[in-house]
């Protein structure tokens, strides 16, 4: 009997240590592109709860977290550290997407597993950058943002694809681009280098969870564009402002009706 790829992922989201989850992550990958898993949608689902992650970096509130000029190599290394973090906590996201929501078909725990090995392969490539300006991940405080949004959400895979890599997600292709502006202005082309592979491949992410929030909307005779929008009103706190990347979130799956909204100011 194949080992089931339900409890394969939960090991792989309560690993703690960075390095063993990032390679935990990419044997999983090569097993589930091998067909060596099974998934039985009778395992139970366990109630959401921590990930695993390392005792460092202290998370704090987002109004905590210090920003600072990129004109030194602390400033550039607080800017790598908090991207890291962002890649770190999409690990988790991409293992918890695939542990959590039964019943959907092959491909969309393939195509999870998958943004989790990208995720994991962009952590270790900041992780080495991190290295390279004399710091380590957990030596900056960081916020929880993005792990209290799959609290939030795992009542739902469709909630769960519209408001992370539809919201949060999304909004790392509206932001990087300005990052490597500034960056290349005080001549950091080793951190420019890894934040254009991380954004042209996270624009496949967010379409992964633009796929499979339509798949989620058209299995419960939802309208899509709609019911995005609603979801922003009803269970998304906060503002989503422009500048947008508009030609990253049309390739990503966004409509010309969800970004009129956007755009105009909705949630």
């Amino acid at each position: 009997m194949k080992p089931g790829l339900f409890e394969a992922s939960a090991n792989c989201l309560a690993l703690a240590d960075p390095q063993e989850k990032c390679s935990a992550v990419s044997v999983l990958a090569g097993a589930v592109e091998r067909g060596a898993f099974q998934w039985d949608p009778a395992v139970p689902v366990k109630p959401i709860a921590a990930p695993g992650r390392p005792l460092r970096p202290e998370l704090v509130a987002p109004s905590a977290v210090p920003r600072r000029r990129l004109g030194s190599d602390e400033g550039r290394a607080a800017l790598v550290h908090a991207i890291a973090h962002i890649e770190f906590n999409a690990i988790n996201l991409a293992l918890d997407a695939v542990y959590r929501f039964r019943g959907m078909p092959a491909e969309y725990y393939a195509d999870w597993i998958s943004v989790a090995q990208d995720e994991a392969r962009h952590f270790l490539l900041l992780q080495a950058r991190l290295e390279q300006l004399g710091r380590k991940y957990g030596d900056f405080p960081a916020h929880n943002g993005l792990w209290e949004m799959a609290e939030k959400t795992a009542d739902s895979c469709l909630v769960r694809m519209a408001l992370v890599p539809r919201v949060l997600e999304a909004r790392g292709l509206d932001v990087t681009p300005g990052m490597i502006e500034r960056l290349r202005s005080v001549g950091d082309q080793d951190t420019i280098a890894a934040l254009d592979v991380i954004l042209a491949e996270e624009v496949r992410h967010v379409a992964v969870g633009t796929h499979w929030f339509n798949f989620c909307c058209e299995r419960e005779n939802k309208p899509p564009a709609e019911t995005f929008l609603e979801l922003i009103r009803s269970r998304f706190t906060g503002s989503i402002r422009g500048p947008f990347n508009l030609e990253a979130r049309a390739e990503a799956g966004f409509t010309a009706h969800e970004m009129k909204a956007l755009m105009a100011g909705i949630g």
